[in-house]
């Protein structure tokens, strides 16, 4: 059990800013009107079920 809190301790930075990529790409994608390649609904999924990988390629390919 102390071996988990100290990986935790030693990851929380990361999962901060990972938490930080999920609210930014979901903010953004609800304040846009369109997207580009997929609708809406399939880039929730992709942000959400896609770890990492889903934020930053709605970033990157799916705002106009």
């Amino acid at each position: 059990m102390n071996n988990l809190f100290e990986i935790l301790r030693a990851f929380w930075p990361l999962l901060v800013l990972y938490a930080a990529l999920l609210v930014w790409a979901l903010l953004d994608l609800v304040k846009r009107k369109q997207t580009r390649y997929l609708p809406k609904w399939a880039w929730v999924l992709i942000i959400l079920f896609i770890s990492t990988i889903g934020p930053i390629s709605y970033l990157v390919l799916g705002r106009d």
